[in-house]
């Protein structure tokens, strides 16, 4: 009964987080529109060709670019 019973409760804690998560990521959207004065649908294309660069170097390169991830 209680396997039953977090069956049912994990996956509303699941689309919760997800929620949240995509919230987020929408209000990050927004706040580039508005830093870059561009429109949400170029700050995804912004987001899309930062993912698909495939030329990007190991963090820590001088191309004067951001590196598309962080280690702390």
């Amino acid at each position: 009964m209680a396997g039953v019973l977090e069956q049912l409760i994990r996956p509303q804690q699941k689309t919760i987080y997800q929620d949240q998560k995509a919230m987020e990521l929408e209000a990050a959207k927004e706040i580039l529109a508005e830093v870059f004065r561009v429109g949400l649908s170029e700050v995804d294309e912004m987001i899309w060709c930062r993912f698909e660069d495939e030329d990007m170097g190991p963090m820590g390169s001088d191309d004067g670019l951001w590196p598309q991830e962080f280690w702390i």
